[in-house]
């Protein structure tokens, strides 16, 4: 008892001085769900949840990539796309925008443009849907384990899961009282960095574990490189017309400060129950909500960008943006009274589990509620444009969601188990924009409206009704089929309208004019598996698999004179096809191989499109788009070389539309196919993608790497991790806009590590992106230039030190 009384003291210390300690890493309590314990060289085994039980990565018929908590470590993967660096065949394009995000994987994405279309690869927090791409903003502190689950996924995880899931678990209170506290800096973004976790006993029965991390850039990734300009207005009250200076934005960017908090506690009586609640925050400010939109694809000959002749598109790590105007600033909404850019995010969250054992079920009952506020100001034409050409705006979103999931799952000896669940869901989205726009004022009008050109307000409301069951059936010893169904009853109730726009603009987008829609689906998502084990360490598999994404509506689109309801509400997304796999442990648990064939068409795949001329967003749905390829992995792990660890993997996956006419790209021509044909979408030109690539979707990707841990002297070990991550090229466009291509690329990633023997001290050198390459994640046609291109472009080469002390 003395321990635990000590332990108690030294949390009460730590929890009075949180503010000074940046944040908590963690091992875990009781970590039934994480990666076991090394073996003396070999491979480790390793425990995963992809069926929503725990079962060995190896035997679930599933192609599911797993980082352990210390691969985790390893690359300071605290952030999706950090852990996205680590995965060749998952992709992701941090937009400011819309959705915040784009996530791809296996070439079947969702566009960024709109914030009202829901991700195609799910994220799950410790049993809880987060599908919101502004999820990127999370810091994912203090893990445990993390999982790709690759393909449709929507019997275990719901809707909103049609090309894959990103499975994050996070870690639980110790047996024993642990703590940790780890400093870092980060060379390029000048950025410091502070974690710390406590984790132990408070009684025999209560756990507590309390993690955080808070940091700081004093510099940043990018460099902004604006030009100072003016912004004309036109006043509709008194006819005259008025310049203000907008001054380049000053510093690389973003600049970002963030912190982050959790708290778990875990109540275990006995071997029987289990009660879990985890309660976490996350802050994040920056000075840029663009801070990453390089205008790198130029349709001028000489490669100047057309709105602003001065920018010349590069691959450069650098950006062209601008100031609000003195009189603008502070006057707007959600403007600040300096000027500046900004982007301001909060989230809250709250997930209760409870884990109850009955021997023969198991049930698990899950609840959350969790938040996000994000807020913006944005140098919009992304350029430094001069005038008449502007678009300072700002942007207030607000989420909610709320949800509680029951399942129940038979453990008996006989041939068949059953598993089954029921979740609910409410959600509401309150999303409002203001715009700049058209070079017009209107000193009549309120003050804060008065330089203006919009003011826009949509709102949704979601609910989700799901049931769900399966049935695993041993037919004979070795043999194993599974059969299940999920059903989804949705709604979702929204409107969009424009409570102001200025006098002289509303001829094109008329003031008050609401446009609604009260949307309603039922979906069947079944699917079979048929698993084959002909040996101890083989596992043979075939799949059927069918997934359903939520239909929805565009809250950031605009009203237009011809705006209908169609413009703006898109119908749901579906996937269905096929995958065969072999997963196997060769040479005494030395090698590991594993490889998957699939193939999977995808109906309404829901695709953004950004109308440059008008700032218009337009969810559409392609007819009809197939993924197919192959995947080969291995991991090597010789006794004879303890410590020593080569793996990597090859990837071929060709993504393609089957069936699209869609809107033509910025700046396509007839002679390009705009028009070709009499093609119409939407009473516009329009272009037919059949055949073309999806975006972000290279054919060949891959992954090499190699570890080794081995003493170096008596009471000290030193560690080693080179990896690398190719890509094919790919076009970052959806619309398949030629100028949009990534090529091709190596990326580099390196770590060295120096500890005591038993862990307890370790200075750690982490380098990621070595080889500086300038990945795009995702783009847009540029605002007021279509010709033109702007890519979500991923971070440079950064290097960072990191001092880490547990005891």
């Amino acid at each position: 008892m003395n321990t635990k009384r000590n332990f108690k003291i030294v949390l009460a210390a730590a929890m009075a001085g949180g503010s000074l300690l940046p944040q908590f890493s963690a091992v875990a309590f009781a970590q039934e769900g994480a990666q076991e314990a090394p073996q003396e060289g070999g491979l480790e085994s390793i425990v995963v949840t992809a069926r929503r039980k725990v079962e060995n990565l190896q035997d679930v018929p599933v192609a599911v990539t797993a980082i352990s908590a210390e691969q985790i470590q390893k690359y300071d993967m605290t952030s999706l796309e950090k852990i996205s660096t680590q995965t060749p065949q998952f992709t992701i394009g941090r937009a400011s925008n819309g959705s915040g995000a784009q996530l791809t994987l296996r070439g079947i994405g969702s566009s960024s443009s709109s914030i009202g279309i829901e991700q195609s690869v799910a994220v799950i927090l410790d049993g809880v849907y987060y599908g919101q791409g502004r999820v990127i903003n999370e810091g994912f502190l203090d893990l445990q384990s993390v999982e790709m689950l690759k393909g449709p996924q929507a019997l275990f995880f719901g809707k909103n899961a049609t090309a894959g899931v990103i499975s994050l678990k996070s870690a639980e209170p110790t047996r024993t009282p642990e703590f940790m506290a780890r400093l870092g800096y980060e060379v390029k973004a000048k950025g410091l960095v502070g974690e710390a976790m406590a984790s132990g006993p408070l009684s025999d029965t209560l756990g507590i574990r309390i993690a955080v991390r808070g940091s700081k850039m004093f510099g940043g990734y990018f460099a902004n490189r604006g030009i100072d300009k003016t912004y004309s207005t036109y006043d509709a009250a008194t006819g005259t017309t008025t310049s203000h200076f907008a001054p380049a934005h000053q510093g690389d960017n973003p600049g970002e400060r963030e912190f982050l908090g959790r708290v778990t506690l875990q109540y275990k009586p006995d071997d029987k129950l289990t009660m879990t609640l985890k309660a976490n925050s996350s802050v994040s400010d920056n000075d840029n909500n663009s801070w990453n939109y390089v205008p790198y694809a130029c349709g001028n000959a000489d490669g100047t960008f057309g709105i602003n002749p001065a920018v010349k598109c590069s691959h450069d790590f650098a950006i062209y943006q601008n100031n609000f105007p003195a009189d603008l600033a502070g006057t707007n909404p959600y403007s600040r009274k300096d000027g500046g850019l900004y982007n301001r995010y909060r989230s809250w969250a709250v997930t209760g589990t409870v884990d109850y054992d009955l021997g023969a079920v198991a049930l698990t009952w899950v609840n959350n509620y969790n938040k996000n506020v994000n807020q913006w100001a944005c140098d919009c034409t992304m350029v430094s444009a001069p005038d008449p050409l502007a678009a300072p705006s700002t942007e207030h979103s607000v989420w909610h969601a709320v949800s509680s999931e029951l399942r129940a799952q038979t453990k008996v000896d006989g041939p068949v188990n059953l598993m089954t669940g029921v979740l609910y869901q409410k959600t509401k989205r309150d999303h409002r924009q203001t715009g700049s726009f058209g070079g017009v004022s209107d000193s009549s009008a309120p003050a804060a409206y008065e330089y203006l050109g919009y003011y826009k307000h949509s709102e949704t409301d979601g609910e989700t009704i799901s049931a769900y069951g399966q049935v695993n059936w041993k037919l004979i010893e070795g043999l194993e089929a599974a059969a299940g169904v999920r059903y989804t009853h949705e709604t979702k109730d929204s409107y969009l309208t424009q409570p102001y726009v200025n006098v002289l603009l509303q001829g094109l987008f008329p003031q008050g004019k609401p446009i609604s829609a009260n949307q309603k689906w039922d979906n069947w998502s079944p699917e079979a598996t048929l698993t084959w084990k002909p040996a101890r360490d083989v596992t043979v598999y075939g799949a059927y698999k069918t997934a359903y994404k939520s239909g929805g509506f565009s809250n950031s689109g605009f009203v237009s004179a011809g705006t209908v309801t169609s413009d703006v509400a898109f119908n749901p997304e579906t996937a269905g096809g096929f995958e065969f796999g072999i997963k196997s442990e060769v040479f005494d648990h030395q090698l590991r191989l594993n490889a998957a064939v699939y193939s999977y068409l995808y109906k309404n795949l829901q695709v953004d499109f950004f109308n440059a001329a008008t700032f218009a967003f337009i969810t559409t749905n392609a007819g009809r788009a197939r993924t197919k390829g192959v995947e080969l992995e291995f991991e090597f792990a010789p006794r004879a070389v303890a410590g020593f660890n080569l793996h990597g993997s090859v990837n071929y996956n060709r993504a393609r539309y089957a069936d699209y006419v869609a809107p033509c790209y910025g700046g396509q021509t007839v002679a390009q196919g705009c028009g070709a044909g009499g093609l119409s979408f939407q009473g516009a030109p329009a272009q037919d993608l059949s055949g073309t690539p999806t975006a972000v979707a290279p054919n060949w990707t891959g992954a090499l790497g190699v570890s080794y841990e081995a003493p170096v002297s008596e009471g000290l070990k030193a560690g080693l991790s080179i990896d690398s991550r190719y890509s094919g090229s790919y076009l970052a466009s959806s619309f398949g806009k030629p100028n949009s291509v990534q090529e091709k690329f190596v990326a580099l990633d390196a770590s060295v590590r120096l500890k005591t023997e038993d862990d307890r001290y370790e200075f750690a050198v982490i380098g990621k992106n070595l080889t500086n390459r300038f990945i795009v994640g995702g783009a847009i046609d540029a605002p007021n230039s279509p010709a033109d291109t702007l890519g979500f472009v991923n971070l440079p080469r950064t290097v960072q030190f990191q001092v880490t002390a547990r005891f």
